[in-house]
């Protein structure tokens, strides 16, 4: 058994294409570090690499097998989810705001309860890397608003033609489905075929994600990191939402 490999600023991370877990009794932590880098992070995501970790631990460096991702064409938008859609539309004090205020979406995702999690990963050096990437254009936030107040939304990483989900949050029922149903839409629009969800759950479940082998999510990684047709910079506002409807 390897060790796994303790990184320090300049160091390449372990290629999961071609090397196993370092530790089979802990799959899918590929390397660990004291804490993020400058510049590690947009390595690790174009490595099919992301951060999990708490407060307490140092930087835990993951790429799981299988990967839970998301075929934007698979999105599973129910009937009540269409109707609160409609309804959303019609409302003039409501809109799908992309990238005004990440750092706003980025520290309500880390302050929402969540049901079964004591605490957050997303930790204050996860702010501040994720918002580095953010003003080189490669993090976005989509948040839900009502007479300019925020309900609800997400973030996500983006390289090439890959997006990466990060976090949902929900003030109000269904915000953060809103979120996704326009990130999704928007994805079909640019031609991104997978949305990455990282690790399964029933909830993405019920959103239309599914596992895939991480070896597939890799190769297709690689080949959506050359793709320059996708639209910089974002911008979409609640009328994406009517592909579901």
């Amino acid at each position: 058994m390897s060790q796994i490999q303790w990184l320090g600023p300049h160091d390449p991370f372990p290629n999961p294409l071609t090397e196993v877990d370092p530790d089979p009794t802990v799959p899918g932590l590929m390397a660990v570090s004291e804490r993020i880098y400058p510049g590690q992070l947009a390595r690790a995501y174009q490595s099919g690499i992301f951060p999990w970790y708490s407060d307490n631990q140092p930087v835990l460096w993951w790429s799981p097998d299988p990967r839970m991702v998301l075929n934007p064409q698979n999105f599973k938008c129910s009937e009540s989810l269409k109707k609160h859609i409609r309804h959303f539309c019609q409302e003039t004090q409501s809109e799908i705001v992309v990238d005004a205020d990440f750092g706003a979406v980025v520290r309500a995702c880390a302050t929402s309860n969540r049901k079964d999690q004591d605490g957050t990963w997303i930790t204050h050096e996860i702010m501040d890397a994720y918002t580095t990437l953010h003003e080189q254009g490669h993090a976005h936030s989509i948040a839900v608003t009502d007479d300019g107040q925020l309900i609800g939304g997400l973030y996500c990483v983006s390289f090439g033609a890959m997006v990466f989900g990060e976090s949902m949050f929900s003030y109000e029922s269904n915000a953060s489905k809103l979120a996704l149903a326009a990130l999704s839409a928007w994805c079909l629009q640019n031609q991104i075929k997978l949305i990455d969800c990282q690790q399964e759950t029933a909830h993405l479940r019920s959103l239309g994600a599914s596992p895939i082998p991480r070896i597939q999510f890799l190769e297709d990684l690689q080949s959506s990191l050359n793709q320059t047709n996708i639209e910089r910079p974002w911008t979409f506002d609640k009328a994406i939402l009517n592909h579901w409807l």
